[in-house]
């Protein structure tokens, strides 16, 4: 799509061509082609909206409702921020005091629209034209360019100390390179984006979930993000805007918070009668000694995030399994003992093991009506199976 194309697609012909691709979404691409160009849409009008139609069907899951009113790139959908992240982001800006807010590479306006409903007056700033147009023409379809403008631009050439607080999302992928997990080659660039800060204090960077805490500006929190147990994306939180050294933040069905400072060391000790997989906000944060203290568990290995405990305690921050067996790795010893107990179905976790398991199943043979759980991991350095109950409770 070109800010041409879309232009034409804010048009009433474009409304219309936007309209029919909705009713024939989904149907063969050829079919749907056909039956577009039939109601006197021109092919490349037709083209623009059926792609429009796909990529807001997709946007659902993250943007809900809001989908069925924006506009899309590929690039941009895949990069844009949850909803849920987003809103959750914009309160607590709200809480600090934020009136003001320059958001420096603003995609297709996820931060921009979630701040804008709070109230806050939104700079937003891209510098791809493309992006930039689809911005803007969201915060006219959700009703929110009296408080979102938006320009394209050089995040690098925006006077920053105007606002209250700073958003920087940096480009994390390159044309023909695909995703960059070196600072260094973000855009902008990691020093200015690690200099912002310095000049607005409340500053907010949204980063990829496998950062470098050592990147972490002093003072500032670390936070990392899940969604249903996806981990999503960190956030650094400076200035006034830090309240605790790290935070792992669980959204979904429910919401939970785990804080602390990232650098306890959580008690080494045997198995127990339950093992807890925490949710992967908890480990990249660097919790998972927190955790443990908070479900009076312990590791079974010091460098394995599998918490342990003789009683089930019920937590939001890990999925909890009964264990039923611990034995040494042994796939002649572990093939006899699931043929023995009719197991078919094998759900197989690991952490700290070589083993792949799609390899690991075909080679245990497989057969009977029964299923369980199988962890690979290691226990005081030596590599371990253990054999948990099928259903296990969050």
């Amino acid at each position: 799509m070109t800010p041409e194309l879309l232009s034409r697609l804010r048009t009433p012909a474009g409304a219309e061509a936007l309209a029919v691709a909705a009713e024939v979404d989904g149907a063969e691409p050829l079919a749907a082609a056909s039956a577009v160009r039939a109601r006197g849409i021109g092919a490349e009008l037709a083209a623009a909206a059926l792609t429009q139609a796909s990529l807001r069907g997709r946007a659902a899951m993250k943007f809900g409702p809001d989908a069925a009113r924006m506009f899309f790139t590929r690039p941009g959908l895949e990069q844009a921020t949850r909803a849920e992240v987003a809103a959750r982001r914009a309160g607590r800006l709200a809480e600090a005091g934020v009136t003001s807010i320059a958001d420096l590479g603003c995609g297709l306006g996820t931060d921009a629209f979630a701040a804008a409903r709070r109230g806050i007056r939104v700079h937003a700033v891209d510098a791809d034209p493309l992006t930039a147009a689809v911005a803007a023409a969201n915060a006219e379809a959700l009703g929110l360019a009296d408080l979102v403008t938006v320009t394209c631009a050089d995040a690098t050439t925006v006077e920053v100390e105007r606002f209250d607080a700073v958003f920087a999302d940096p480009a994390r992928r390159q044309a023909g390179r695909g995703r960059v997990f070196d600072p260094k080659s973000y855009s902008p660039p990691w020093d200015f984006v690690a200099a912002l800060p310095e000049r607005v204090p409340r500053t907010v960077l949204k980063l990829a979930p496998g950062i470098d805490h050592a990147l972490l500006p002093p003072g500032a929190e670390g936070e990392w993000v899940s969604v249903g147990g996806d981990l999503v994306e960190a956030a650094f939180w400076c200035g006034p805007l830090a309240s605790a050294p790290r935070r792992a933040t669980l959204l979904g069905r429910e919401h939970a918070e785990l804080t602390g400072s990232g650098v306890e060391v959580a008690p080494v000790g045997a198995v127990g009668g339950y093992l807890y997989d925490p949710d992967p906000a908890v480990v990249r944060s660097h919790l998972v000694a927190e955790f443990a203290a908070g479900v009076g568990g312990r590791l079974g290995d010091p460098e394995i995030a599998y918490v342990y405990t003789d009683e089930p305690v019920d937590t939001p921050y890990a999925r909890r399994l009964a264990v039923t067996d611990v034995l040494p790795f042994s796939l002649k010893r572990l093939r006899a003992l699931l043929r023995e107990r009719g197991v078919g179905r094998l759900e197989i976790r690991k952490r700290g093991s070589a083993l792949v398991p799609d390899q690991l199943r075909k080679d245990l043979r497989l057969a009977g009506p029964n299923g369980a759980g199988l962890v690979l991991t290691r226990v005081a350095g030596a590599p371990v199976v253990l054999i948990t109950q099928e259903a296990g409770t969050q």
